[in-house]
């Protein structure tokens, strides 16, 4: 038996042996499988007359060839390439892809521009019953030019999974001289040419010629974990949440740990400190494979940037710690929760924790403005008379309330005496003056009527 055929053989039978040998070209509607396009399909004993790729339906070597693309785990062997596959986190895998000039070897028919070429999703979402990965077969001459199948991939694990091909894992296998020769990482951009010879894009037709091609690619999860404690200065025990009194100094420890398959790159920590703490100055340490004793760590840990904490493999991690001071200066009289923020920063995503300090801010006894709740009247009450059922140190309950009028003021000075004569004001003095001007012109009107009648 040819090397060709004893390498091939080795990948999965796709169609039952029982099938009948048909001698005539049928045409096989692609929508009932996974492949297409829509093409003649042919048999061994009467292949095809013209330059086309995986259309026998029963290849001895193959089975079905138009279901040229097959996916195994990479541990498992040969016989276990299935066409669909549950996805397993941290897990390698083999693809692989059938190819086949099905011209008669007697035309002579050489396929020239010949490449094969994958299409993996970036990521399968957790849940998925059925992401498919793209394989693709052609020729500049070729009818059709491009064929194409596929595999599904599932996912029934805790989160999103993400696909990554390894570089550098594409083989070839042939009869010919190419048999094991590393293709280009081109198969999963653009294509990546095959051949007999050389990787030229030649295949002649006929099944001496043909051959498979494989790659692996990795099913990766990125995941990881934060963790946030806090304990007084001089304890051993870290806790979730402590007591503390002002002027005393706490101390805090972050952990990150990578729980994914996948490395992550620059890792970043930022810490928000609330009103209340002090960070201490030049106190950040951090402690991790690179650092197996606590290095100095940046002051930016509790600025808006951060700082990166580096790089980190599937499974490593890094204790981050620091320190502060309470004050409560700021603070409302009485007890308060400090609550402490960190967070890590990854190219997969963000995840925060936090600790928190109680304190109780002791205050003298002094006059509070209040808005009195029964009366929406603001106060000034003694702080030690504060009754939070009577009572609201929120002044704006009281904003829309009338202000109180000032007391009556006092008794005006008595009314000043009468003037002897009082000014003629208003509408009687007015008709006074109308009335007096008119009896002056009627009397000089009379004395001009008296000289004219003297005259006469």
């Amino acid at each position: 038996m040819s090397k060709i055929t004893s390498l091939v053989r080795r990948a999965p039978k796709r169609f039952s042996a029982v099938v009948a040998i048909i001698a005539a070209a049928i045409i096989v509607p692609a929508s009932l499988n996974a492949w297409g396009p829509n093409r003649p399909l042919f048999t061994t004993a009467e292949p095809a007359s013209f330059i086309t790729f995986n259309s026998i339906k029963d290849n001895p070597s193959h089975g079905y060839e138009p279901n040229f693309m097959q996916v195994r785990e990479a541990s498992a062997t040969n016989e276990t390439y299935v066409d669909e596959i549950n996805l397993q986190p941290g897990k390698e895998y083999v693809m692989y892809m059938y190819y086949h000039n099905n011209a008669a070897a007697n035309l002579n028919l050489v396929a020239t521009g010949s490449y094969a070429k994958a299409e993996l999703p970036a990521v399968v979402k957790k849940g998925s019953t059925g992401t498919a990965a793209n394989g693709y077969v052609g020729a500049s001459n070729a009818t059709p030019s491009q064929v194409f199948d596929d595999v599904k991939f599932k996912n029934s694990s805790a989160g999103d999974i993400a696909i990554r091909y390894v570089p550098g894992s594409t083989t070839i296998h042939s009869k010919g001289k190419v048999d094991g020769q590393t293709m280009s990482d081109s198969i999963i951009t653009t294509g990546a040419p095959i051949g007999y010879d050389a990787l030229d894009g030649k295949v002649p037709g006929c099944n001496e010629f043909a051959g498979y091609v494989t790659f692996r690619f990795v099913a990766d999860q990125p995941n990881f974990e934060l963790s946030k404690q806090v304990r007084l200065e001089g304890t051993k025990d870290w806790k979730e949440t402590v007591a503390a009194k002002n002027g005393q100094t706490v101390e805090y420890q972050v952990q990150y740990k990578n729980t994914g398959s996948t490395k992550q790159n620059d890792v970043v920590l930022k810490d928000s400190l609330p009103k209340g703490l002090t960070y201490n100055a030049k106190s950040g340490l951090i402690k991790n494979a690179s650092n197996p004793t606590p290095k100095a760590l940046s002051d930016n840990i509790v600025t808006s940037a951060g700082v990166n904490i580096g790089n980190y493999t599937a499974g490593s991690n890094a204790f981050v710690m620091y320190s502060a001071k309470v004050n409560v200066k700021d603070l409302v009289c009485g007890p308060n929760t400090l609550k402490n923020v960190a967070s890590i920063h990854t190219n997969n995503g963000s995840k925060s924790d936090d600790a928190k300090v109680t304190v109780n801010k002791e205050c003298q006894p002094g006059d509070i403005t209040v808005c009195e709740l029964a009366t929406k009247k603001v106060i000034t009450i003694k702080e030690n008379a504060f009754d939070a059922s009577k009572h609201t140190k929120d002044l704006s309950k009281c904003k829309d309330t009338p202000v109180t009028p000032p007391e009556t003021p006092e008794t005006p000075p008595e009314t000043p005496e009468t003037p002897p004569e009082l000014p003629q004001t208003g509408l009687g003095s007015d008709i006074v003056a109308i009335t007096g001007l008119g009896a002056l012109i009627a009397s000089a009107a009379y004395y001009v009527a008296s000289r004219r009648a003297l005259n006469q």
